[in-house]
């Protein structure tokens, strides 16, 4: 039975229904779900009421998994699978996060616009976020189409930074929030790596642009300048008609391509209330300067 697909926004994003993910898609299934993620690249699944092991068999359905996690305290892992991004104010205990937790505090960057794992050299081709548990309000993600961003640029734009080439860390993202609490190992393992500022989806034979708040330099600019461009094509990228907003439900799996898309969590009562979300995450084939562009 093929994937009942229903649209959710005019540009991108579906939800899918018909699909029971307590069995593992086989391969036929798993190459629909890729063809429906190259045109929507943002997938809803409601009511999946899987466990760690049944989550973590659906994104190795997919492709390979991440292995590592940018985190701060990545000792401090509550959930079994070390490949799985714990995505919560929860703590070891149980407990909500203290208000000036460390965790909580370089958390706190999953506000601003991102794309996953792009402070990786390799970085990230879909994530896979189920939500066990949410609060009564708030705490909705939303998603740009970094698609249809590029497509209304103007030509003169295109051609400016169709070869740009970026630099990208979790350091310059925490930065712009105050975050500097590093240990020698964090700043080691959070080194700037290299991105293509403009990127070929393969899928869907569409350019993007490749923004993430995690970008901290653009080579052969000088910083302010540099920062100040970045700022006004996520200013040009995130206009309301790009954006697709998720009300979460308990149950949710929502699936996105970071290829494609930008992202950002919305505020909620985090000191009052649990929100327990957990995380898969694809990598990609290839660092983005190896992958092929469009002629």
């Amino acid at each position: 039975m093929p994937l009942q697909l229903t649209p959710l926004h005019p540009l991108f994003a579906a939800e899918v229904r018909g699909l029971d993910l307590r069995t593992t898609p086989d391969p036929a299934l798993c190459d629909e779900i890729h063809r429906a993620m190259d045109r929507y690249a943002v997938l809803v699944f409601p009511d999946q009421q899987i466990d760690d092991d049944q989550q973590m068999a659906f994104g190795q359905a997919l492709g390979p998994l991440e292995q590592t996690r940018g985190v701060v305290d990545a000792h401090k892992q509550r959930l079994k699978h070390q490949q799985m991004a714990d995505i919560s104010n929860i703590d070891l205990d149980g407990k909500l996060l203290g208000a000036d937790d460390r965790r909580r505090m370089f958390n706190l960057g999953n506000q601003l616009w991102h794309s996953d794992s792009s402070f990786k050299a390799t970085p990230a081709k879909y994530s896979m976020l189920h939500a066990r548990l949410i609060p009564p309000e708030g705490g909705e993600t939303e998603f740009a189409d970094m698609r249809a961003a590029w497509d209304a640029l103007p030509e003169k734009t295109k051609a400016k930074i169709r070869d740009m080439v970026t630099e990208h860390s979790l350091i310059f993202s925490r930065g712009k929030l105050g975050f500097t609490d590093y240990t020698e190992q964090e700043r080691k393992d959070f080194a700037p790596v290299q991105q293509r500022l403009v990127r070929w989806h393969p899928g869907s034979q569409r350019h993007s642009i490749y923004l993430s708040s995690h970008i901290g330099r653009i080579l052969g600019w000088p910083t302010p300048e540099a920062m100040a461009l970045i700022r006004q094509l996520e200013e040009f990228a995130t206009q309301r008609p790009f954006v697709y907003s998720h009300r979460w439900r308990q149950w949710d799996i929502v699936m996105w391509d970071n290829r494609a898309t930008m992202h950002r969590a919305r505020p909620y009562e985090d000191q009052t209330f649990a929100r327990d979300m957990r995380r898969v995450t694809l990598t990609d084939v290839a660092p983005t300067l190896e992958q092929q562009m469009a002629a």
